[in-house]
């Protein structure tokens, strides 16, 4: 070789070794500037427009596809010379296929026929991305290239998982915070306690199912020595149904002060509900009123689960009532307001389904005559030892299920006594 040609070698030599080092530089420089976006807290959309920009520019990418993990789905989210006729085929079933960086030779579909390697990207065993790259051509350094988007491609992928996961902590810290908020506003709305006087007695059992539940019920002691007792159950759960119950005892409270009949005090609020909830939640209901001096006791179901009256050693349900309250503007059917006469020592049981949902270690679930029966057994006892021993058949019931309830479930215990 002559001294020209050596020395015209040794030239084209530096020239590449100068060329291949700008193009490292520029990558590593690029490497940066995506790291520092990533600290920089830059938007996912924007992380991808870097990296499909680095590919196609930095490291001369002809043909990419870029899906990420999102939810239970994979998301294409950035692409590189891929024609119209191909991008929207699936090919997320061959996914399972890779399970580590591969070659791609001849492959059966024909959008992944169209790339040379598949780079998995996995976060703690699980796949979180895949990038298709293909056009290489005979010179390029396809090693070193797959190499190096191998490592930019699990930057970007494991920073995208963790912007989702922090997301998801962002969330689950704020549903934490709302169900709190809502627990305490239901706290506040529920009683907790009862009066107990010569003439009644009452206690109760409240069981959210997730701390926060649709489950409603009060007392309220009226002027003229009447006084009132309600159960109702909230469609919805978490801060929304907290929020709708607020609302439902503000219009209870305001309604039944003014002392219409309890037809019109029905009526009044099941349009005071519609109102706010326009029909899209509704509300079962039962609402009884008692007067010492009579001894009658007037009582409206809207489409609650009827409670057991014991009196005289029988059993009775109070059926007599409407439909759900919310659901219409203008209730559909007849309002029918059912009265008793209160002649002996009585006792109400009134509750929510979430009681009689609970099924025991067979599948069999509470029944009314269970009901009736424990009733029966257990008339001589005061209102909250009664609740009380209610807890222990529900617990003996159930048997050794699930620790936590179906549903929510209330129970209300009122005992009125005779003169």
């Amino acid at each position: 070789m002559s001294d020209f040609s050596k020395m015209r070698k040794d030239f084209s030599n530096q020239v590449r070794l100068e060329r291949e080092l700008n193009l490292k530089q520029l990558q590593i420089n690029r490497l940066l500037n995506i790291t520092q976006a990533i600290n920089n807290n830059v938007s996912v959309e924007g992380l991808f427009t870097m990296y499909s920009s680095f590919l196609s520019w930095e490291m001369g990418i002809k043909k990419m596809l870029l899906f990420v993990k999102k939810d239970d789905a994979w998301d294409r989210v950035s692409t590189i010379g891929i024609s119209e006729a191909l991008i929207d085929l699936d090919i997320t079933s061959f996914f399972a296929q890779f399970t580590r960086l591969n070659n791609i030779a001849n492959h059966e579909h024909p959008l992944i026929n169209e790339f040379d390697v598949v780079i998995p990207v996995q976060h703690k065993d699980d796949p979180i991305a895949y990038v298709f790259i293909g056009g290489f051509t005979e010179d390029e350094d396809m090693y070193g290239k797959v190499q190096f988007i191998t490592t930019i491609t699990n930057i970007i992928a494991v920073a995208i998982e963790n912007k989702r996961l922090f997301k998801r902590q962002l969330e689950q810290t704020r549903l934490k915070r709302e169900m709190e908020l809502a627990s305490e506003m239901q706290q506040m709305l529920v009683p907790s306690t009862f009066p107990k006087n010569d003439n009644f007695e009452l206690a109760s059992i409240y069981k959210p199912q997730i701390g926060v539940g649709g489950d409603y019920l009060d007392f309220i002691e009226l002027e003229d020595g009447k006084f009132a007792f309600c159960v109702a159950d909230i469609s919805g759960k978490g801060l929304a149904a907290a929020l709708l119950m607020a609302n439902f005892q503000a219009n209870l409270h305001r309604s039944i002060a003014l002392r219409p009949t309890l037809k019109d005090f029905i009526e009044e609020l099941n349009q005071a509900l519609f109102r706010t909830t326009k029909g899209d939640r509704f509300i079962t209901f039962f609402i009884a009123e008692f007067d010492p001096q009579t001894r009658m006791l007037r009582y409206v179901n809207a489409g609650h689960n009827p409670p057991f009256l014991l009196m005289n050693n029988e059993v009775q349900q109070l059926k007599e009532g409407c439909t759900i309250l919310g659901s219409f503007k203008k209730i559909p059917v007849p309002i029918d307001v059912g009265e008793v006469h209160i002649e002996k020592d009585a006792m109400i049981l009134t509750y929510t389904d979430g009681l009689t949902d609970m099924k025991d270690d067979a599948g069999e679930f509470i029944t009314d005559e269970l009901l009736k029966n424990f009733l029966k057994e257990h008339k001589y006892i005061s209102a909250e030892d009664f609740n009380a021993a209610l807890m222990q058949r529900i617990e003996l019931f159930r048997g050794a299920g699930e620790e936590i309830y179906p549903d929510d479930f209330t129970v209300l215990t009122c005992k009125i006594f005779a003169e």
